[in-house]
């Protein structure tokens, strides 16, 4: 594939991309011989990670436009055939992860191209601005959001809200299940569910003044506001001793950057056989990738590695990423995955597919995440430690990615010593769950390369070339 893009023009390079994987790259070229996933991170750094969501099956974006032709090959997938050849004989999917002619092209790009852990006018500071996160809501009930309010992204309602609810030392009770929604339009059903809502998503109650005075200064330390504020990534500040709050900033920032749902949204022309739920399973597990590598600009510190670093983490770890996702998801499902909220698979369906052993692998790691009560703060500080808990032997800046990696600890562990005092072993156990993850990780990559190697089911460039990285890697 290296030669061939090689040897083409931008224009027939574009060409033998699809339209799918063409709409991800924005206006940016595809520069020959670059790897899709080089020209994904390349991309425009202000575009959303929304961008990469395909829409839900309510929209009328949601027509299918992205997804493989049900019979066989799109235009933008391959047939799988075995040992990983093509049938114009190119060789195999994926260029090797790093050849002169690709850090040629990764230094001659300059702008967003270059190396972001290099020196220049940035003066090490890292480009990635906070206003290209997506749009602020508030955490509580959907709102558009003013601020951080006590730690939190939330309205102003839900933030006087709060305040008056410590302020007057009020208590509630919800008069059905404590489980009420809470919403822009609900919000003021429940007070009870509203005031749990406002702890769960992170409020400090110690950030509200109890002695009713206005003015004056908050020992709270505010978050810095996300339309001017830019990460110093490398390093990333630290909790100082006495500093309240300075965890929950992160955690905020990573509950605020989770993607949206996707939705597998299977053709329903197709009958239910074992080759339907295959295509399903890695049409999404493509798209799921492309919204892994928008998602992972906006975690703290990572743009600030070099390009060739964020390749070989992404490459690494994806797949981990990606099945603790899935994990999660399948937390409130004792005997079923759920990949998606309209793809569920139980145990008979996986026989059926061929599954097996990839439902059992999943199915271990969320009783394990089930044993832990794993929550919504705790998933996502998972998620960003297991984008850098990376080994790859191709990372550069090996200190870099560990300061990363040090502080996402750090903030996990400051979080835990909050909100669960009595428990100090819980870190730790939570940590421990990394070992099982990337083991079902290593179940996924075997399982879907054994599909590409049967042939049959279509597969986008871009999971071929990835999945390529991982079989190739030491």
């Amino acid at each position: 594939m290296l030669a061939t893009l090689c040897s083409l023009s931008t224009t027939q390079t574009c060409a033998i991309i699809s339209p799918r994987e063409s709409k991800y790259l924005g206006n940016s070229s595809y520069i020959e011989g670059e790897s899709l996933l080089t020209s994904v991170i390349m991309s425009s750094r202000e575009r959303r990670s929304d961008l990469y969501i395909k829409a839900e099956p309510s929209s009328p974006e949601g027509g299918g436009g992205g997804r493989a032709s049900p019979g066989g090959a799109s235009s933008d997938s391959s047939q799988s055939g075995g040992g990983g050849t093509r049938g114009d004989g190119v060789g195999r999917y994926s260029p090797p992860l790093y050849t002169p002619a690709l850090r040629c092209h990764f230094k001659e790009e300059g702008g967003d191209g270059a190396e972001e852990g290099s020196t220049g006018s940035g003066g090490g500071r890292c480009k990635y601005a906070l206003s290209t996160l997506p749009k602020r809501l508030c955490l509580v009930c959907g709102d558009v959001g003013s601020g951080y309010h006590y730690g939190v992204a939330s309205c102003e309602a839900c933030k006087a809200f709060f305040k008056r609810t410590i302020q007057g030392n009020i208590e509630y009770s919800c008069p059905a299940s404590n489980e009420c929604e809470i919403t822009k339009r609900r919000r003021k059903a429940c007070q009870a569910c509203r005031f749990t809502k406002c702890l769960k998503v992170g409020m400090l109650k110690e950030g509200v003044r109890l002695d009713r005075v206005r003015g004056g200064r908050q020992k709270y330390k505010r978050r810095p506001e996300v339309e001017n504020a830019t990460y110093q990534s490398t390093p990333l500040p630290l909790r100082k001793e006495g500093e309240k709050g300075s965890s929950n900033i992160i955690v905020s920032h990573l509950l605020v950057a989770e993607p949206e749902k996707l939705f597998a949204m299977p053709d329903p022309l197709q009958p239910d056989t074992a080759q339907r739920t295959l295509t399903t399973l890695c049409d999404l597990a493509d798209r799921e990738l492309v919204v892994i590598i928008g998602w992972a600009k906006h975690i703290p510190g990572f743009l600030s590695l070099s390009l060739a670093d964020q390749m070989s983490v992404l490459q690494s770890v994806w797949l981990e990423v990606l099945v603790l996702g899935v994990a999660f998801r399948s937390l409130g499902c004792e005997d079923e995955v759920v990949f998606a909220e309209d793809f569920v698979l139980d145990e008979e369906m996986s026989r059926v597919a061929g599954l097996t052993e990839l439902n059992a692998a999943i199915s271990q790691l969320a009783r394990r995440f089930r044993s832990l009560q794993l929550d919504r703060e705790e998933f996502v500080m998972l998620k960003a430690i297991a984008l850098t808990n990376s080994d790859s032997v191709y990372i550069e800046d090996m200190e870099a990615v560990q300061k990363l990696r040090d502080l996402l600890h750090q903030t996990l562990l400051e979080m835990e010593c909050q909100r669960h005092p009595e428990d100090p072993q819980r870190v730790g156990r939570l940590l421990l769950t990394l070992p099982l993850l990337r083991q079902t990780a290593g179940r996924a990559l075997t399982t879907f390369y054994s599909i590409k190697t049967r042939g049959g089911v279509p597969m986008h460039k871009l999971f071929l070339e990835m999945l390529e990285a991982m079989m190739d890697s030491p």
